[in-house]
C-alpha cells in the first residue's frame, strides 16, 4: 500500500478468513480432527471450543483471487469470506459426524487400521460408537482470539463473487478427500509431524 501511495505501483489487496480443503497440512484444526479420527487418538479442543471462525473452502478462495485480479479496481482492498461462521466445537462435532458417516466401519475400522499398519502410536482409547467420543478439551492458549470474521459484501457487490461451498458441502468434500487420499496423509505423517495443534505458548 505504501508503494502504491508513494510510487503509484498498481496493487490489489485481499484479506481472507480461515481456509480449508484438500492438501492442508496436519497442524491445522480440520486436518488434525480428521487424522486424529483415523488414528483413533484424542481430538484436542482448546478451552470450551467456543472460539468462532469463518471458514472458506480453498477453491472458493482461488476463484475469488482470480475475480480480484481480472475485475478488481487497482488500489482497492477486498475481503474474501466464506459466510460460514462456526464455533470450533461445532466444527469439530460436525467433522466427527461426517467421519461416522463416511469412514468405512467407523471407529472400529480406524482402530483396526492402526493395528494392521503397525503405526508407531498405539490407541489408548476403548472402543467407541462415535468419533465424537475422542473429543478432549485442553487448556486454552494464551490470548486466543474469540472471533475472526470477514465481511465479503464489497467483493460480492463489485465483482459478483460469492462462495459456492457452504458449511455442509465444503466439509463433506474435505473429509471425503482425506479419506480418498490416505497415501498423501501417510507420507506427511511419516515425517516429523505429530498432529499437534500449533500456537500454544
Amino acid at each position: 500500500r505504501a508503494w502504491a501511495d508513494t510510487y503509484g505501483l498498481p496493487v490489489l489487496v485481499t484479506n481472507c478468513s480461515n481456509n480449508y480443503g484438500p492438501y492442508q497440512f496436519p497442524e491445522k484444526l480440520i486436518p488434525v480432527v480428521i487424522l486424529k479420527c483415523l488414528r483413533g487418538e484424542p481430538i484436542p479442543v482448546y478451552g470450551k471450543g467456543e472460539n468462532i471462525r469463518d471458514w472458506l473452502y480453498v477453491t472458493d478462495h482461488a476463484e475469488a483471487l482470480y475475480a480480484v485480479l481480472s475485475k478488481g479496481r487497482v488500489g482497492e482492498t477486498y475481503n474474501i469470506g466464506g459466510n460460514n461462521e462456526r464455533q470450533n466445537i461445532e466444527l469439530v462435532r460436525t467433522l466427527c459426524s461426517l467421519m461416522d458417516q463416511l469412514a468405512p466401519g467407523g471407529m472400529t475400522s480406524a482402530s483396526s487400521a492402526i493395528v494392521e499398519s503397525d503405526q508407531s502410536s498405539a490407541i489408548s482409547n476403548p472402543p467407541s460408537k462415535s468419533f465424537q467420543d475422542l473429543i478432549t478439551f485442553v487448556t486454552d492458549r494464551p490470548g486466543h482470539d474469540m472471533r475472526y470474521a470477514i465481511d465479503p459484501t464489497k467483493i460480492r457487490d463489485e465483482l459478483g463473487w460469492e462462495p459456492k461451498e457452504d458449511f455442509k458441502s465444503g466439509f463433506r468434500k474435505t473429509v471425503k478427500w482425506y479419506l480418498d487420499n490416505r497415501e498423501w496423509t501417510d507420507r506427511i505423517l511419516s515425517a516429523d509431524y505429530k498432529l499437534d495443534r500449533l500456537g500454544k505458548a
